[in-house]
């Protein structure tokens, strides 16, 4: 099946998109509303546009760059959404419109930055996707971080994403192209005394950058900075063989792995079709052999996202998009808070792999999730052939498109 034939199917999934060109601040005056506002650091190898409406453009810069954002969130929307302005510019009242953009020219900018921000010691360090442009990723984030109700410091790492379907192959070299520019922030924030705890929160793509980023790190040290306490990976976009390596090539101790996945995820699907037909992690059913004796025994939980429901055509950004699983990474995950007391709701259906015996955890269903230190060694597991129509159409409820 001809590769453009299944981008353009995905094409018509994705929808018409959103206005472009709206990180030229607008100022809020005493007529606005009340607006909560989120403030970031953004770290990114982009190159810039020279164009203020847009900052950034999707080709690769030699040098990254800094730049402190705040973006103001109107009172009234529906949580686990961005409000994309009709019109520019953006209305503060109704729409996700940024109110400062700030270049920050020095690493000891940066520094001084994160000192006068830091929130209880805790950062979150945030990597988007495939097929997201500078501004996409700065209001996912402000999104995330304002649903969640995190007590964190916001960093956001942005690579060169040419943001557009047919430029698969190109995103993912960016993300080799950025590898080492993020172990260096992870090192940075690291070094920093005054920091306790780095969560990564990495989707799709942008977590095969964060586990690139980790191995080197570990290989360079022999394991991982022992600041960087979570790595939670949603809708995670990697060969779940290659995933096994980079877990263990990563040495030990490992922070905390959590990872999100959905058998429903349409966007995986098309990934393995045109990656070898190979299992994406993010797609699995971590309540089967060989995941879930191989996840447990690395210590991974997995949170099966299957029967979650939100307005994403594509079931590959529920983790951003629910109201529950948003807060619960913000209020749960990223303080270390175990997921097997009954005062978690996240709705029917939502499996949680964690532990090692199936249980109810309130309306969590666990079954024990094990992890991949071993899968290495087990025969390579193919996607079962899914025809196009198959793959952009399919039911929900029906069997999970790779296995």
């Amino acid at each position: 099946m001809p590769r453009r034939i299944l981008l353009a199917g995905l094409s018509v999934l994705a929808g018409c998109g959103h206005p472009t060109g709206v990180m030229t601040p607008v100022a809020l005056t005493a007529k606005t509303p009340k607006t909560s506002q989120v403030e970031m650091l953004v770290a990114t190898t982009r190159q810039p546009s020279g164009d203020p409406a847009t900052l950034f453009n999707g080709e690769r810069s030699p040098k990254p760059y800094l730049t402190d954002i705040a973006i103001s969130i109107p009172p009234k929307r529906a949580a686990g959404t961005v409000q994309w302005p009709e019109r520019l510019p953006p209305n503060p009242a109704t729409d996700f419109a940024v109110t400062r953009v700030e270049p920050l020219d020095t690493r000891t900018e940066g520094r001084a930055w994160f000192k006068q921000h830091l929130v209880d010691g805790h950062a979150l360090v945030f990597v988007h996707g495939f097929n997201n442009t500078y501004e996409d990723s700065v209001f996912r984030l402000a999104q995330i971080v304002h649903d969640s109700g995190m007590k964190a410091t916001p960093v956001l790492f942005t690579w060169p994403s040419r943001a557009r379907l047919t430029a698969y192959e190109y995103d993912k070299e960016s993300t080799n192209y950025s590898r080492t520019a993020l172990e260096q922030a992870l090192r940075i924030l690291a070094q920093d005394p005054s920091v306790k705890d780095i969560t990564i929160l990495a989707h799709s793509m942008g977590t095969w950058l964060a586990m690139e980023s980790l191995r080197q790190m570990g290989i360079r040290d022999g394991h991982v900075n022992p600041k960087i306490r979570d790595v939670i990976l949603a809708s995670p976009d990697i060969d779940i063989q290659v995933f096994a390596k980079q877990f263990v090539e990563m040495g030990t101790p490992h922070p905390k792995f959590t990872i999100f996945v959905s058998q429903d995820d349409r966007a995986l699907a098309v990934s393995s079709l045109i990656t070898g037909k190979v299992s994406r992690l993010g797609a699995i059913d971590p309540s089967k052999e060989p995941y879930r004796s191989k996840l447990e025994e690395a210590g991974i939980t997995a949170i099966d996202l299957t029967k979650v429901n939100t307005g994403d055509k594509l079931n590959h950004g529920k983790f951003a998009e629910s109201p529950e699983i948003v807060q619960l990474i913000g209020q749960r995950l990223m303080t270390g808070q175990p997921l097997t007391d009954s005062n978690i709701t996240l709705g029917d259906g939502v499996a949680a792999v964690v532990g090692g015996t199936v249980q109810t955890v309130g309306k969590v269903a666990g079954t024990a999730v094990a992890a991949p230190l071993a899968i290495v060694e087990h025969p390579p597991v193919a996607a079962k052939p899914v025809k196009v129509e198959d793959t952009l159409h399919s039911d929900p409820e029906s069997e999970p498109l790779t296995q």
